[in-house]
């Protein structure tokens, strides 16, 4: 195994995870040294907080194009304001977050033995070059690898009856009732279920790191690439165990 210590980076306003619960699980599993370490958007400077702005996504249907933040956007960042959950969320362009969070990583923890990940609510998206727009990304990068607990509320989707019920439910009080109504059948911010469905996600940025190669598509496995919330349930609050195939890789692994 080439990682010898993780260093998981926590947000305080990820509320959803018990990450000293995550550290113990990782442990048992690889047996090497994690580390919890403060927000890594905290106490940043106005450059890096630029830099984190003009990393936003104004137009779904265009690779990324960077531009001139304004004041208020920098100041939501320099505040560290938690703006998921909103009506209109704040997309980042994954790719140039990760970049960014590259620089903020200490000199001498950036090497191949030390793997950091960093949690944030920030919604981070990639581009695919198949359908030419950008989608909700759960995971965004290899080392450091930034998992997106707001990519894993709305990447994702929901039941296909659930979508049809808001189209042709408009008010304020349909929508209420529809979310009532399907409650149980998607994660919902401050979920209780989110602290097992990262343990997941940590193991898919780990796999990645030390084989390239982070999904299964058996959707028993905890490293199946859930693109239904009934799928992430399944495989990380039902079952909670890898396939054959990947327990066999991960025996390598540690070996």
């Amino acid at each position: 195994m080439k990682i010898s210590k993780i260093i998981l980076y926590n947000e305080p306003s990820v509320l959803e995870i018990d990450i000293k619960k995550l550290k113990k699980f990782i442990e048992n599993i690889f047996q090497i040294k994690i580390e919890i370490r403060n927000n890594i958007f905290e106490n940043i400077n106005k450059k890096t907080c630029e830099n984190i702005a003009s990393s936003r996504i104004f137009n779904l249907k265009k690779t990324f194009q960077k531009h001139i933040p304004s004041i208020e956007e920098i100041s939501i960042e320099l505040e560290n304001k938690d703006m998921s959950n909103k009506e209109e969320m704040i997309l980042y362009d994954g790719i140039e977050l990760s970049n960014i969070v590259t620089e903020l990583i200490p000199n001498e923890e950036k090497n191949q033995n030390i793997l950091n990940i960093i949690f944030t609510n920030k919604l981070t998206c990639t581009f695919d070059e198949n359908d030419f727009r950008y989608h909700a990304r759960a995971l965004v990068g290899s080392n450091p690898i930034i998992i997106s607990t707001t990519g894993i509320i709305e990447a994702p989707a929901k039941p296909k009856q659930y979508y049809l019920d808001l189209m042709t439910n408009f008010s304020k009080e349909e929508i209420g009732e529809i979310k009532k109504k399907y409650k149980g059948q998607f994660l919902e911010y401050g979920d209780s279920r989110m602290s097992d469905i990262v343990e997941g996600y940590a193991l898919q940025a780990i796999f990645y790191y030390e084989t390239g190669d982070a999904f299964c598509d058996n959707d028993q496995c905890r490293l199946f690439n859930s693109h239904w919330q009934k799928d992430l349930f399944i495989s990380q609050v039902d079952n909670k165990k890898m396939c054959k195939k990947h327990e066999e890789i991960l025996i390598k692994i540690k070996n």
